[in-house]
């Protein structure tokens, strides 16, 4: 830890061993992986973008928060502080290129983001090591001698407009919106945050106000270097990181100026607006309840962390519990309580506490009953009092946890450590914002007594609203009214209402890890899984984990039926029967889950999906409540009806969202069989009933092929008896051939088609085009060559200056997506663009996309030898990227596993290759519309089964 200066302070992180750091450190080049899927690698057979890492070196890191955010926005300038957030990347004196920071990080392997809050601003990045030093300087320059030139203040007002675009549509950001306008008058949290060309450009334009001055103006202000503070993490020694960091941001200025403060402006809804009914008409079709108290700040608390025991006793999910009583009444689906701990709900003005209830169409009929449930559980909780006992099972718990935890990617470390130094004392730089350190009955009880239903906020979303609320919120547009709370309510809750015995403390958990002691491997250590079983009914790869050496374990597994894509009926029954096996293990798996032992169900394509994760001393246990559970599934007809209102929601969810309805399009044109949600949906429309959900559920467990895979401090043997446990339990028989994990894909003709599907939600302007290319059956060679094609689109997305002539202006920076596209062993890629129809139509959109490509082509035919094999050089160091967690290593497997490619050591076989050729493009102009997608497809040829193993 050092303090330069200027003032700025500075935590330096070394990665070396202590072996390492007697040795002068070697730079190495290494990337970060860049991997982002389309998906959910296991809910579909096409991954994206899937540059995967092995284990080489860890990138470097740094991250920088500034004491400074939303609440300094002045009053003629919403969204101030989160402009400025983006225009200090546009060039700086000493590197003067628009975005240049950015194709520099690129060019090394590094990602960069930033982010403002109410009263932080944080800006992080990382790069290889050997370049780490240069990128520090670069970065730096953000806080030393930005541009900001007026020119690209313009261009990126439309990229913060397009932020604040694609925000509008998430009921999150409406509903904090409403609620921050409660707010007294003058208060921050009543401030418009997000900013947008309305108030950034068109009402500074009308009143006369220079947007670049009053830019520097608080650039100047507020970006001083005591208000600072920095992490940086790296493979270096602590004298080299410090003689960089003292070199280097000792040239930030230093204004004298006294930190912004708004401690004194406490109790920001003691108003007479707050603690009423507001009804919500929300985007998506969900019932959702939220019960909301302004507290005190509580940050000062952190060592007793009161409203973290608060909250986990109300979002318990056990025997007792709140939502275990809403359950059984099947009036809930989901609850959350407690405090995010992000600016907007934790400050210096006050602390936020909220319950939040996913209703079911029951709940929302009955929504009084169910706050009433939670006002009698906080009543109770008041009676009792904080225990004790409680408070040191939690304790144990996150220490366990703390002392056990897995490395986080070094951003996303420095990240967090940074907006540490801003909140705690330097000796709970590494803990403060995740341990429990002292019981104290008095700060505990101080805010639970102000959980009261005389100073409850709440706020109820329904689509059956619709109509009913003649209100406006000015920004985001939602739809609402506000009422007094009825009078028998007021008059139930102000006296002394009686308690619901069936809501009490929970009872000790059985789950709780005690042995963590490293077992003795019981076979031969091996760099890649080995298969330790292999049967007509099932399938099992295992590894010993020789490297992390810690006490957990990665279980997982799927299990695959032929029965679930016979038709789209099969489907929606399949989603039924994973979300009602969740709903009845939610009770007693919840003291599993708050024990850190992990688990998640979810339907694939072709199969159940079992993933669990945690300590391995009691992991078993919760394998085998599942087993059981799913082995003696049954359900009820109020269950069934409120999973299928709900199902209905979730549906119609994905088809609102042009993201995930141009996926669902795209794959259903590609994947012969495929269905759509939109088949789904209207299958869920029809008369299912129960005995439907049993029989299809006999005939899924009739019939399994279930295959896992297992990775940590387990021995074979251990490992051997979960699947054992599966046939044991389920009594299965083997199907007649094993089940595909793949589906055929259609060959695309060489011609140009065109498939437009028009939003079903007709206030979003979001918009979203895919030019999609397919390469059709390829190898491992080829397919590390469509990946350098994807990585060279990328970089030269991010040169601005090019881009802005050739594909889009400055404000599509953010929202240009090449990807590298494994359709079921069918490669191809695309390029997506989400854009808004207000501001470019689709038509004008793809052509542009193909103006862009075109002009790529003749880049990459003019592309030198040197700069080919720069990028050739790029993308195999992105792949030798260290492992960081045991997680990131099992990711990787299991997706040979979950594939059947069993191609483990692929990274290294694609390393190997070192010679990349290059290719071209074919792009054509003839354009036929797609108008019937069945019509379309079953004219095609398919494409064999492929995998690519070679």
């Amino acid at each position: 830890y050092i303090e330069l200066t200027n003032g700025l302070k500075a935590l330096l992180i070394s990665d070396l061993t202590q072996s390492e750091s007697n040795k002068e450190p070697v730079a190495k080049e290494e990337e970060d992986s860049g991997e982002e899927e389309d998906g959910d690698s296991e809910s579909t057979n096409e991954n994206s973008s899937c540059v995967r890492k092995c284990s080489s070196e860890k990138q470097s890191a740094a991250a920088l928060c500034i004491s400074v955010g939303s609440f300094s926005d002045p009053a003629d300038l919403p969204g101030l502080a989160h402009f400025l957030e983006h225009m200090v990347f546009m060039g700086s004196e000493k590197y003067p290129a628009e975005n240049g920071f950015d194709a520099f990080l690129k060019r090394h392997g590094g990602s960069d983001n930033a982010s403002t809050d109410c009263e932080r601003t944080i800006f992080k990045f990382d790069v290889q090591r050997k370049y780490f030093r240069e990128a520090l300087d670069r970065w730096a320059q953000f806080f030393i001698g930005p541009l900001m030139i007026p020119d690209a203040v313009d261009r990126e007002v439309e990229a913060v407009d397009s932020e604040y675009q694609m925000a509008q549509p998430l009921d999150s950001n409406r509903k904090e919106m409403l609620f921050g306008g409660l707010a007294k008058a003058g208060h921050p949290m009543s401030k418009f945050f997000w900013g947008n060309a309305q108030t950034l450009k068109n009402e500074l334009r009308e009143k006369n106000i220079n947007t670049y001055e009053r830019l520097r103006e608080f650039w100047r202000r507020y970006y001083s270097a005591h208000y600072m503070t920095l992490a940086v993490q790296s493979k270096e020694t602590l004298d080299n990181l410090e003689e960089w960091v003292r070199e280097i941001f000792i040239r930030i200025p230093n204004n004298g100026q006294p930190r912004a403060d708004f401690s004194d402006l406490q109790d920001p809804f003691d108003t007479p607006d707050f603690n009423k009914l507001y009804r919500v008409v929300p985007v998506r079709k969900i019932h959702a309840l939220t019960i909301s108290w302004a507290l005190p700040p509580q940050g000062k608390h952190y060592r007793v962390k009161p409203l973290h025991y608060i909250s986990w006793l109300i979002g318990h999910e056990g025997a007792g519990s709140i939502l275990s009583l809403l359950r059984k009444k099947c009036w809930a689906l989901a609850l959350f309580g407690g405090n995010s701990e992000s600016g907007f709900d934790q400050n210096t003005t006050y602390s936020i506490f909220s319950v939040s209830i996913t209703l079911s169409d029951e709940g929302f009929h009955n929504f009084f009953q169910v706050i009433h449930i939670v006002f009698q559980y906080l009543k109770m909780l008041q009676s009792v009092g904080p225990q004790q006992r409680l408070y040191e099972e939690i304790q144990k718990i996150e220490a366990s946890e703390f002392h056990y935890q897995e490395q986080m990617e070094p951003i996303e470390f420095v990240a967090n450590i940074c907006e540490n130094m801003q909140l705690f004392p330097k000796e709970d730089f590494l803990r403060g914002d995740q341990l429990m350190f002292e019981y104290n009955t008095e700060v505990i009880s101080a805010p639970l007594r102000l959980l009261t239903p005389a100073t409850a906020n709440i706020l109820l979303l329904s689509p059956e609203h619709d109509g009913l609320c003649p209100l406006k919120e000015k920004w985001f547009g939602t739809q609402y009214s506000v009422e007094d709370i009825p009078q028998e309510y007021c008059d139930l809750w102000a006296g002394d209402f009686p308690l619901n015995p069936d809501l009490h403390l929970p009872a000790e958990n059985r789950f709780i890890a005690t042995d963590f002691t490293l077992k003795t491997s019981d076979c031969p250590d091996t760099d890649f899984p080995v298969k330790i079983i292999d049967n007509e009914r099932g399938r099992l790869w295992f590894r010993k984990d020789n490297k992390f050496k810690i006490p957990k374990v990665y279980a997982r597994f799927q299990l695959l039926a032929p029965i679930i894509q016979e038709s789209p009926k099969n489907l929606v029954l399949f989603d039924l029967f994973v979300n009602i096996l969740a709903h009845n293990l939610a009770e007693t798996a919840y003291d599993a889950d708050v024990a850190q032992l992990e688990y998640m169900l979810f339907p694939g394509d072709h199969g159940l999906f079992i993933r669990l994760k945690g300590f391995n001393h009691k992991l078993s246990l919760l394998l085998n409540l599942i087993v059981d559970h799913l082995a003696n599934f049954s359900t009820t007809p109020n269950v069934f009806s409120m999973f299928i209102e709900q199902l209905k929601k979730t549906y119609y969810i994905i088809l609102i969202k042009p993201d995930q309805l141009g996926r669902d399009v795209r794959l259903q044109i590609l994947e012969h069989h495929r269905w759509s949600v939109m088949q789904k949906y209207k299958v869920i429309m029809t008369d299912l009933g129960v005995t439907d959900l049993m029989d299809f559920v006999n005939r899924f467990k009739a019939e399994l092929f279930v295959e896992g895979l297992i990775q940590g401090n387990f021995t074979s043997a251990e490992s051997k008896e979960f699947l054992q446990y599966f046939i044991e339990k389920l009594q299965y028989k083997a199907p007649p051939a094993e089940p595909p994990v793949l589906f055929r894909v259609v060959e695309l003709p060489q011609t140009h088609h065109l498939c437009k599907v028009q939003s079903l939600n007709k206030a979003d302007a979001n918009s979203e085009v895919t030019v999609y290319y397919q390469t059709g059956l390829k190898n491992l060679r080829e397919h590390t060559l469509m990946e350098l094609l994807v990585f060279q689109i990328v970089f030269l997305c991010l040169n601005i200056s090019a881009t802005t002539q050739i594909l889009f202006d400055s404000s599509f920076r953010y929202q240009v997506y090449p990807s590298c596209r494994n359709t079921s062993g069918v490669l191809g890629f695309s390029v997506t663009v989400e854009t808004q129809a207000t501001k470019f139509s689709t038509d004008f959109v793809e052509g542009k996309i193909e103006a862009f490509l075109d002009n790529f082509e003749e880049k990459m035919v003019n592309l030198s030898d040197e700069a080919f094999q720069t990028q050739v050089t790029a993308l195999i160091k992105l792949k030798e990227c260290e492992d960081t967690q045991l997680g990131e290593e099992v990711d990787r497997n299991w997706f040979e596993v979950l594939t059947q490619q069993y191609v483990f050591d692929r990274l290294n076989k694609e390393v190997r290759h070192q010679s990349i050729y290059s290719s071209s493009l074919t792009l054509l102009n003839v354009v036929y519309r797609i108008t019937d997608i069945r019509a379309f497809t079953s004219s095609l040829n398919l494409h064999p089964y492929h995998k690519i193993l070679q």
